[in-house]
């Protein structure tokens, strides 16, 4: 699988490169160039495959030429002591929860896989800098997966405020690899001064910057794979359309299962549960994108309004826009529908749901009735619903408890640096460090 720009004119380049540049140098974002049937290597998987075993058969298929079959469950291993999960809620819907690993939400998959691959590529003594701009939970996510990994040194940007679930003990003067940067300034600040320091092609050669934010396609390429894990495991009692409903702020993980979709996996559509930011609504109409004032909701990971992979979206509309037109089906969820949903989950199914979980719930309960005898929708539940406990309970009523990995989210961690929002300030805070 070969990668170039969404920018047209672009050379094409490989996985490594892809991963390892971040940003294409012609502008855009890089997307797969084109894409294989890989129907043949999943069609025959059932639920006794385990996640490990899925990614191992599916990777060096797809990246052929850069992973082989030993290397491939060498990085699958090394990934995942963990799995989704499919929960059954009735004949017509399920639940992937994607939760389970080490920091509670679904981009520990994509980021623990890149990690992963990225560490098997640069064996050799290889070096490179992850440069991420970071809030919530991503930071902690991004600091776990890198965390010792041979020749790789994480560099978190935060905008003004704490970072919590970081262990000092792994910051780069204590003996560790990682560098959380205080920013002071705001998110935005974070993730420009990232695509400002990338293309420092000098500086960015110098220490081998890379990315592990959503615009680089090593996170996205990989979340693919869990969508196929659901396949296998909803197939056998599928008589009609499949549908997956996925909460979106970011897009991210709605391409993701675009990609899912090109490798030959029968889906029917994605519902695109958006919140009252509605992100890409005048987009799904057929309007020009056009950025909105940021609403703050109760699900704040979808909180929105300049989605950062919306090249990637308007490439796949380019090439085929009547048959997205069919494939994707928008619906906004406000903060009621989602207090609605997460009672809902726990009254009438009996499980507890986080709020970006409920509004896919919401989305798919939306279209549950037009759609045909036999089929099925799953929804994904990104995010563990001790996340948003407050208003999980609020809504169900319910006391959630927090698994034993995620307390260390809620510690504190004071940064190595605070510096202004100037990329010669970041230049020279990293350089510091090393």
């Amino acid at each position: 699988m070969q990668f170039r720009s969404t920018k047209p004119g672009s050379r094409m380049v490989s996985f490594r490169e892809a991963i390892s540049r971040c940003l294409p140098e012609e502008g855009g974002l890089y997307v797969p160039d084109s894409v294989m049937d890989m129907r043949q290597f999943f069609l025959h998987m059932d639920e006794d495959t385990t996640y490990p075993e899925l990614v191992s058969t599916v990777a060096p298929v797809l990246l052929q030429d850069e992973l082989n079959p030993l290397s491939a469950a060498r990085v699958a291993e090394s990934a995942f002591n963990f799995e989704p999960e499919l929960k059954r809620l009735d004949d017509r819907l399920s639940v992937l929860t994607l939760y389970n690993g080490p920091t509670g939400v679904f981009k520990d998959f994509g980021i623990s896989f890149m990690a992963a691959v990225m560490e098997e590529m640069l064996k050799d003594n290889g070096q490179a800098m992850i440069l991420s701009a970071v809030r919530g939970d991503t930071g902690v996510s991004i600091a776990n997966a890198f965390n010792r990994r041979q020749g790789m040194t994480p560099v978190l940007l935060y905008p003004s405020g704490s970072i919590r679930g970081l262990d000092p003990a792994t910051f780069v003067p204590n003996g560790g690899n990682i560098i959380p940067i205080q920013i002071r300034g705001t998110f935005d600040d974070c993730q420009r001064l990232v695509n400002e320091t990338i293309n420092d092609r000098p500086f960015a050669d110098r220490y081998a910057i890379t990315c592990a934010n959503a615009i680089n396609v090593g996170r996205l390429l990989p979340q693919a794979f869990y969508y196929l894990y659901a396949f296998t495991r909803v197939k056998q009692r599928l008589s009609g359309d499949l549908l997956f409903s996925v909460p979106s702020g970011n897009f991210g993980n709605l391409i993701s299962g675009f990609y899912a979709w090109t490798f030959g996996m029968p889906v029917n559509g994605f519902i695109a549960a958006m919140n009252v930011n509605n992100a890409f609504g005048d987009f799904f109409q057929g309007k020009n994108f056009v950025p909105h004032p940021l609403i703050m909701t109760k699900t704040p990971a979808m909180d929105v309004s300049s989605p950062s992979n919306y090249e990637r979206m308007a490439s796949f509309y380019e090439e085929a826009p009547s048959v997205m037109r069919n494939m994707v089906y928008p619906h906004v969820v406000d903060d009621q529908a989602t207090m609605e949903a997460l009672e809902l989950a726990w009254k009438r199914y009996g499980i507890l749901l986080d709020p970006h979980g409920a509004a896919a719930l919401s989305g798919a309960l939306s279209i549950l009735d037009s759609l045909e005898t036999g089929s099925h929708v799953v929804v994904l539940a990104t995010g563990h619903p001790a996340k948003e406990a407050e208003t999980v309970s609020a809504a169900t009523g319910q006391t959630v408890q927090t698994p034993p990995r995620l307390h260390i989210l809620r510690q504190k961690a004071e940064p190595i640096a605070l510096i202004d929002p100037q990329l010669d300030a970041l230049e020279g805070a990293i350089a510091s460090c090393l």
